[in-house]
């Protein structure tokens, strides 16, 4: 027979694993009776745990969300994965600063059984990262404010500082987050001109007007974000077929980096932006693929001359007739 902490710590686990319970489901996992899951309840009610109820016989228990955070049951998994993600939090900034993150790694290691501590130290062996560039960083709680914004349905002020630091307020409706793995972009539609794409690291404040708005009309945000960075800061932009499926295509040119757009089963149109018609056939050489350039004509005619000159350098007889 269980004690009675070990019973209250499965009885947890089932609360947690599913919606809701009936008392005689829950008293035939336990092999207990139906009383003692009552009893049960009621303790978990007092260390903090939000039990509700439903009376009548197809009634039932199911856990909530209370005032504050009690002890959390997780198995090896759960508890690897989050311990994982706390790390790459506390190592990369993603959630505004690495302080809290550090800190709930560290009360979570402290209890972690020895299997998953070693398993958690050999990942950390194995692991090697790259130093990024320093970037600006989130302020604290911003991502945990904008994704309740898109969540609220309201429209919003938004203080913005753009690349140049240049600040403004808009009026804006709130619709997603999105990220690319290096930052986070908020998604909204700007009311004076129309859908538009923030990087969450340079918003300064947001402010609920409490003016309730309906988005019939939506993007695809991962796309629109896709589009923006990779075309939005550049004065050219072109268009090249790869004669390879999507998912091929975005290995070999980033999201970030390009917009794909299926052309076929078998091949991929990609717009890239680049400062200008020779950077962009520097790029578009260094992706070592099969490619056509479709426009503009100064990229194709740039993408020409470098691939001449390329052959002319490996040449031992002097330069290829044009």
């Amino acid at each position: 027979m269980l004690s009675a902490s070990a019973r209250l710590l499965r009885l947890l686990s089932l609360l947690a694993a599913r919606p809701s319970w009936t008392c005689a489901e829950l008293a035939g996992r336990m092999a207990v009776t139906d009383r003692t899951v009552r009893r049960d309840i009621a303790k978990l009610r007092e260390l903090g745990y939000s039990v509700d109820s439903d009376a009548g016989p197809w009634g039932g228990y199911r856990l909530r969300a209370g005032s504050r955070v009690p002890p959390l049951m997780l198995d090896d998994e759960e508890a690897l994965a989050v311990a994982v993600g706390l790390r790459e939090a506390a190592l990369s900034g993603a959630l505004g600063g690495d302080q809290a993150a550090l800190s709930a790694l560290l009360k979570l290691r402290q209890v972690l059984p020895p299997r998953i501590a070693e398993r958690l130290a050999q990942w950390d062996d194995a692991l090697v990262r790259l130093p990024w560039p320093e970037e600006p960083r989130l302020r604290p709680g911003m991502l945990l404010e904008l994704a309740a914004a898109c969540r609220r349905g309201e429209r919003a002020q938004l203080s913005y500082r753009d690349g140049q630091g240049r600040s403004t307020v808009r009026d804006v409706d709130p619709y997603r987050l999105v990220h690319t793995g290096r930052r986070w972009y908020f998604v909204a539609r700007d009311v004076a001109r129309g859908w538009r794409t923030f990087r969450a690291d340079r918003v300064e404040r947001l402010v609920p007007t409490g003016q309730p708005v309906e988005i019939t009309d939506p993007p695809d945000p991962a796309q629109l974000v896709s589009h923006n960075t990779a075309n939005g800061p550049y004065p050219l932009s072109a268009t090249v077929r790869l004669p390879v499926p999507l998912d091929q295509a975005l290995r070999i040119v980033p999201a970030t980096v390009g917009t794909h757009r299926s052309d076929g089963p078998d091949a991929t149109l990609i717009d890239i932006g680049g400062p200008d018609a020779d950077g962009l056939a520097r790029y578009l050489l260094g992706l070592a693929a099969p490619l056509r350039v479709l426009a503009p004509d100064s990229v194709r005619q740039a993408l020409l001359r470098r691939t001449r000159e390329l052959l002319a350098a490996h040449t031992a007889d002097g330069p290829p007739p044009t």
